[in-house]
């Protein structure tokens, strides 16, 4: 699909209103860069003004600009759902546009749940500065006092009655150099219309007719195909090319080396394919990846370049010396990929000194940096322009794709598209890090936790801007911003325990490129904490949601523990539960809570499970979770989100762990890196504490971090065996059955 040219400096043309929105439409994406440049839009939009997020056209319709994006999680709606609300716009009056370097303000790479929390804040902003210049407008306009005035359909008129001015008619003169007033008084959620509602998400209708243009679905004019030949291990070199043997295929354009980065350029993606398969090269040997079944040995001789003291309340380890009892436990949780459904493209094109990259990329703004160093263009010289793709959840192969695209559309002239394979996908996109946890617990007389230690052992760098693989084996410049702090987060606990400490060890390197994935760290970390609590309440012989609320003070959690409780019918009693001993099939619920990095999202989950005693396989039929995220602006967006963040982390738990030998991951497709099927989805029963006088917190991640715990705790329930490593397959759960 070609997209007609659309230029930001077009959009506003005639006199516009232009407040933080980025909401120019899908025409948007084919723009090239050089129409951006010669309108003057190639520097970064500003991000406190209101220009930079919001266009009123002269219809009366408003278009918004995002740096944040939708990765099908329904941000475009949501961020819809504000801005009209602000503006008191029917929601069909608004466009948003997204992630395009040229048009839309840096709000972020989206992820840690922050689109709503922050982006939709600003944007919220931008609406509400927007709204009260143009009752200032008409004020002068009708000669009647502000507070006389009320906005509504695009409008302005008098409190009393009478004739009003429409935006459009306001705005006629030009556009508003005004900055965003971070203080503005918004909207009284007592006369939201729009905000809180469940609305039909704005990309549905074209994704099930099939209309949708997915990344993977994207074509510019004159656009070749081509496929990166990879390194038979991780860290190999490339010594000899023979082009000769492709010679034959037809409709071959080039084979492209740079050092080590070799690619062949065709005029149909088939031809590409088959020349990547044929094409004879040689490359050295590498060994350098830890032995599998060697990994936390490995992680645990990784040196350490700093302790991170996340926590530390009283005297830990003099009150475990004192303790009544004394428990501890060691906790792993295995390497991922994303895995996403789709495998990673992008479409490159130089013109005129310019490039210009769409992209599937949740960080399109601080992809374009990356571009720009590895070409070396001034970051003006680069845009990215966001094409939605195959949900990713974190910094999968999408920005390397583009890292390919960029490359190889500079050596051959051409634009270039670059469609990874699933083996591609799998064997080259950036990892979750292995985590591995240590706790102690220390028990007083009653059996309340009196001392509590534990060490995390986590990367240094775990997120940030990921090194381009193109980058890497052409050894040319790249920018590599490492800035994981998040993945130590929620290793303190949310509980009022009167001796705490806790410390993550920050290790100097992982063994792959490391990347978050949907809850990182946070995840990891809640388990162990979870899981670990789980075995404290078990030893004191208590119920776990009882166990928890007795050391919980803060109102809000309390409110959703209890809420999860009545939800699942909650039975008080300790766990284990009384087993069937001629049982084929145990059943048991297990419990966990997080407040998301212990200053926003509450979430409390209720797991139950079905464990074959035989073959130890798990099944979680049904998954009950009570969420507090503030204000929600979408409900049944938040629902979705809870939906997917359940079943993506099963999966997760249960069945997903890469494999590798010493030169590279050997689980390169479904088969070798099982995900949960149809029928082994569970239901997810949910509820929702909407508060809408408070902020409005992030719902993309927080409930992933609740499940494995509250996974582990079922399966305890049920067996009376403890897992402790993600995941927890059959052979896992045998093992611990037998130990029994």
């Amino acid at each position: 699909m070609n997209a007609p040219v659309f230029s930001r400096r077009a959009l506003l043309q005639g006199g516009a209103l232009v407040v933080g929105f980025s909401l120019a439409g899908r025409s948007a994406l084919a723009q090239t860069a050089a129409s951006v440049a010669t309108n003057g839009f190639s520097k970064a939009i500003a991000p406190d003004q209101v220009d930079s997020f919001l266009a009123l056209g002269r219809d009366g319709r408003a278009t918004i600009f995002s740096g944040k994006v939708d990765l099908g999680t329904g941000i475009e709606t949501a961020m819809a759902q504000i801005a009209a609300e602000e503006l008191d716009l029917p929601l069909d009056h608004v466009t948003v546009v997204q992630g395009d370097t040229a048009l839309t303000p840096d709000q972020g790479p989206t992820y840690g749940s922050l689109s709503i929390q922050k982006g939709g804040v600003e944007i919220r902003h931008a609406a509400a500065t927007a709204r009260a210049r143009l009752v200032q407008l008409a004020s002068e306009r009708l000669g009647a006092p502000v507070d006389a005035l009320v906005t509504e359909n695009g409008g302005v008129r008098p409190k009393a009655g009478g004739t009003g001015v429409s935006y459009a008619d306001l705005l006629r003169d030009g556009r508003f150099e005004t900055k965003v007033d971070p203080a503005i008084t918004t909207k009284d959620p007592a006369h939201f219309a729009l905000v809180g509602k469940s609305v039909p998400r704005l990309d549905i209708p074209e994704k099930m007719t099939g209309r949708f243009t997915y990344m993977q679905d994207f074509r510019v004019p004159g656009m070749v195909h081509a496929r990166v030949v990879r390194p038979p291990a991780i860290g190999a070199t490339l010594e000899g090319v023979d082009d000769g043997s492709v010679a034959d295929i037809p409709g071959l354009i080039e084979v492209v080396r740079r050092g080590s980065f070799l690619a062949v350029v065709a005029e149909r993606e088939w031809a590409a394919i088959k020349a990547a398969r044929q094409l004879k090269a040689t490359w050295s040997a590498w060994e350098g990846l830890p032995a599998q079944d060697r990994l936390w040995e490995h992680v645990r001789a990784t040196k350490v370049t700093k302790d991170d003291v996340t926590s530390s309340t009283g005297d830990a380890e003099a009150a475990l010396a004192s303790a009544s009892k004394v428990l501890q436990a060691t906790y792993d949780f295995a390497i991922h990929t994303h895995g996403s459904i789709g495998p990673s493209c992008a479409v490159a094109e130089f013109k005129e000194g310019l490039l210009t990259c769409w992209t599937a990329s949740q960080m399109t703004h601080a992809l374009r940096m990356q571009l720009a160093a590895m070409t070396g263009l001034a970051p003006e010289a680069v845009r990215c322009i966001y094409v939605e793709g195959s949900g990713c959840y974190g910094r999968n192969g999408h920005e390397d794709a583009a890292g390919d695209a960029a490359l190889l559309a500079r050596a051959v002239g051409r634009p270039v598209r670059v469609q990874w394979s699933r083996a591609d996908e799998h064997g080259w996109d950036p990892k979750g890090p292995p985590t591995l946890i240590d706790l102690k617990a220390g028990l007083d007389a009653a059996g309340n936790v009196a001392a509590w230690s534990s060490q995390f052992h986590v990367p240094e760098g775990a997120a940030g801007n990921v090194p381009l693989v193109a980058a890497t084996l052409a050894g040319l410049p790249h920018e590599t911003t490492m800035a994981p702090g998040n993945v130590i987060q929620n290793s303190a606990l949310p509980y009022g325990f009167p001796n705490v400490r806790t410390v993550c060890h920050r290790l100097a390197d992982t063994p792959f490129r490391p990347s978050w994935i949907r809850t990182p760290g946070r995840m990891q970390n809640t388990f162990a904490n979870e899981a670990f609590l789980d075995e404290c309440a078990a030893a004191a012989g208590a119920d776990p949601l009882d166990y928890r609320l007795r050391a919980l003070k803060d109102p809000r959690g309390i409110a959703v523990l209890r809420r999860v409780a009545e939800l699942a019918g909650w039975q008080a009693r300790p766990s284990p539960a009384k087993e069937d001993a001629k049982a084929e099939v145990l059943r048991g619920r297990g419990l966990s809570y997080v407040r998301y990095e212990l200053n926003r999202t509450y979430v409390a989950g209720v797991a139950e499970v079905e464990v074959d005693r035989k073959t130890g396989q798990v099944r979680v039929p049904r998954f009950f979770v009570a969420q507090d995220c503030g204000q929600i602006i979408n409900p049944d967006g938040v629902r979705n989100q809870l939906d997917g963040n359940v079943i993506q982390t099963v999966s997760r738990v249960l069945m997903e762990e890469i494999t590798f030998d010493r030169s590279a991951v050997t689980s390169l497709d479904w088969a070798s890196y099982p995900i949960l099927s149809f029928p082994d989805v569970p239901q997810v029963v949910a509820d929702l504490i909407d508060r809408p006088t408070e902020k409005p917190w992030g719902a993309g991640e927080p409930s992933a971090a609740i499940v494995p715990a509250a996974i582990s705790n079922a399966i305890f329930d049920a067996t009376g065996a403890r897992l402790r490593s993600v995941p927890f397959s059959p052979a896992k759960v045998k093992a611990a059955l037998q130990g029994t």
